[in-house]
């Protein structure tokens, strides 16, 4: 029961709660989350380890005019429920309801859509530097940035600027010892040195207490003082990273206890240059399986009971396999089968179904953590060096990677196969996460193969052929669950599509996992009359010319069906192509998503409407064919 929680209309409202009441309201917080997160998955444990963080920084900054960024955003749970949202709250995630990541359009308290680890410092500080410049200096500004992400090159970048700088801004360094799975480098090593004492603050007041007693040291004593706090710093906590780099550090302090976290914002708020002050959380804090068990309540399958005192009894799992766990499969068996096989995540083992790869293969598996430019860069000294890396990595993270993938890889003409995950509408992750910008973003580059399943037959012949080609070769898949159409087997050949059938009055050409969804559409139509082809086109780069100009010369409807942005996209390569043979292509037409940020909602509610499931392919055809007149197309 939210007694306290259904009473916050805004941040300004914790003022009127007692010390008491905000603890409680805290645990309404939570309660409130696994309610919410027993209907539908969502992003979970780390949303419950930032509650009283949350409440600490709305208590301390008044972010009406003050400036929060949250890094990556899917943190963002909390803060939503007290900036006047807790009554939509039952909607996050669904089509037309709150979105699961900050988004500026839902309340002024969220200033970017932020989706994408790293960038909160850099955004950050261009706030405090454009609210100098404009005469509002007396806004603050607060970025607050997970552990897992702190790696990130563009977070050292950001730093080494804000250093440089000198201005006033405080970056909240959330340490929960995790990214989605457990984080990986040496610079976890150094955060973890920091977790093994609580004392440091406290030994800098003892041991100043302790000099002072001394005589006769003088001038001397505070310099004593300083080497010592240094030396501490730098063995203990890892903080003289950050004062090398310009910023002043403190902690680390609990990031759980709300008065000790307040006290030390109050503390640092008004600090002159650029601060960072080491937080350390746990990811599920509060529920136990949760924090037990972090990577599998990340986003977890739906809650089938709640227990008391917020134990979650079982988890409802979902039977059918995926693509994601199709390419696992097909990466597992290539490692098994080849040495010179290894594979690179970055940070997304759990994502990726990469468990027992690692368990299996250790010395051939590389979570590099969120560092998907390095991962890239990496994974060409590895194919320079003779092995065949496999680049397993989201299709939106792999946009990270831009440079990497033209100066390192297709550049170089390099061996590297990327497996990207997610390729399509993701669902209730939304426009950060949706990967449809994949295609146009690999098919400009020299070298590259880009290759699409359509369907669960493809995925290892496809993988195959991938591993043996002599360049650089992309695989992209949705998440989504496996689909097949029953077929005679068609080796997989460089720049060769499959045929499923040809027909009289038009053909669809399905450029990835949309195949099985035209194949139905195809039977459809053909049930009222119409003879519709279907055309696998597997590559993406280099076309099937003979097939599909052949294709746009004889079918007097051709259909290009993609699972991705049009802009730049499959089917304007087939027009490019037409274009290039001097073909009249008033007859082609051309499906996938619009110039324009799809929302989040259920990846087969966002298909429908946008006319790419079966309803919606047979709607156009129909249109098309209606309004055929004197070879005259519109639609």
């Amino acid at each position: 029961m939210t007694v306290l929680l259904s009473q916050i209309n805004s941040p300004a409202d914790l003022h009127k709660l007692t010390d008491a009441q905000l603890l409680d309201l805290a645990q309404e917080m939570r309660d409130e989350m696994v309610r919410v997160l027993s209907i539908r998955p969502a992003h979970f444990a780390s949303n419950l380890g930032v509650i009283e963080l949350c409440l600490a920084l709305h208590l301390t900054f008044d972010f009406r005019r003050d400036r929060l960024i949250w890094d990556t955003g899917h943190q963002i749970y909390p803060h939503k429920l007290i900036t006047g949202r807790y009554k939509q709250f039952d909607t996050i995630r669904r089509r037309g309801g709150l979105m699961g990541y900050p988004n500026p359009h839902e309340s002024p308290y969220d200033l970017f859509m932020t989706g994408h680890a790293g960038c909160s410092v850099s955004s950050a500080l261009g706030l405090k530097v454009g609210d100098d410049l404009l005469g509002q200096d007396d806004r603050h500004s607060v970025a607050v940035i997970g552990d897992g992400a702190l790696p990130s090159g563009i977070v050292f970048e950001a730093l080494n600027n804000a250093g440089g700088l000198r201005k006033n801004l405080l970056v909240i360094l959330n340490d929960n010892e995790m990214s989605i799975c457990p984080r990986v480098g040496a610079l976890a090593q150094c955060l973890d040195r920091a977790r093994l004492t609580n004392f440091y603050q406290g030994s800098k007041r003892h041991i100043r207490d302790l000099l002072s007693h001394i005589p006769l040291l003088g001038g001397m004593a505070t310099h004593a003082i300083e080497q010592i706090k240094d030396g501490l710093k730098a063995f203990l906590t890892g903080g003289m990273l950050f004062e090398e780099l310009g910023f002043r550090y403190f902690g680390p302090i609990d990031g759980h206890d709300l008065p000790t976290l307040r006290r030390w914002l109050r503390d640092v708020k008004d600090q002159q240059g650029p601060v960072l002050l080491h937080v350390l959380t746990t990811k599920g804090h509060g529920v136990p399986q949760a924090s037990a068990d972090p990577v599998t309540f990340h986003t977890p399958p739906v809650f089938e009971k709640v227990g008391p005192a917020r134990t979650i009894l079982s988890l409802k799992r979902g039977g059918a396999r995926a693509y994601t766990d199709a390419v696992s499969g097909a990466i597992y068996n290539a490692l098994r089968d080849d040495p010179r096989v290894a594979v690179i995540t970055a940070a997304m083992c759990q994502g990726n179904k990469l468990e027992k790869v690692r368990a299996d293969f250790p010395t051939r598996f590389f979570d590099v953590g969120i560092c998907e430019s390095h991962a890239v860069a990496f994974a060409a000294g590895l194919a320079k060096a003779g092995m065949r890396p496999i680049v397993d990595i989201y299709s939106t993270f792999l946009q990270r990677a831009f440079d990497q993938i033209f100066q390192e890889v297709a550049l170089q003409n390099l061996p590297v196969v990327f497996t990207m995950d997610r390729s399509g509408l993701t669902g209730p992750d939304g426009p950060t996460h949706h990967g449809v910008f994949d295609i146009p973003y690999l098919r400009i580059f020299p070298n590259f193969v880009v290759m699409a399943p359509g369907d669960e037959l493809d995925v290892t012949p496809m993988l195959k052929f991938a591993l043996s080609h002599s360049g650089p070769v992309s695989l992209r898949y949705p998440k989504a669950n496996l689909e097949r159409v029953d077929r005679p087997a068609v080796p997989v050949e460089l720049g060769q599509a499959e045929v499923y059938e040809w027909g009289e009055d038009g053909v669809f050409v399905a450029c990835g996992t949309l195949f099985p969804t035209c194949v139905k559409a195809a039977a459809a139509l053909r049930e009222e009359g119409f003879n519709v082809g279907v055309i696998n086109a597997r590559f993406l780069k280099p076309l099937d010319r003979a097939t599909l100009l052949r294709a746009i010369e004889e079918m007097p409807l051709v259909v290009t069906v993609e699972e991705g942005t049009l802009e730049g996209g499959f089917g304007s390569a087939v027009l490019e192509a037409a274009n290039d043979a001097g073909l009249d292509t008033r007859h082609v037409l051309r499906l996938g998503l619009p110039d324009r940020f799809i929302e989040h909602g259920e990846r087969g509610e966002l298909l429908a409407d946008l006319g790419l499931d079966v309803s919606g392919l047979c709607a156009k055809v129909r249109r098309a064919l209606a309004r055929k007149v004197e070879k005259n197309w519109a639609v």
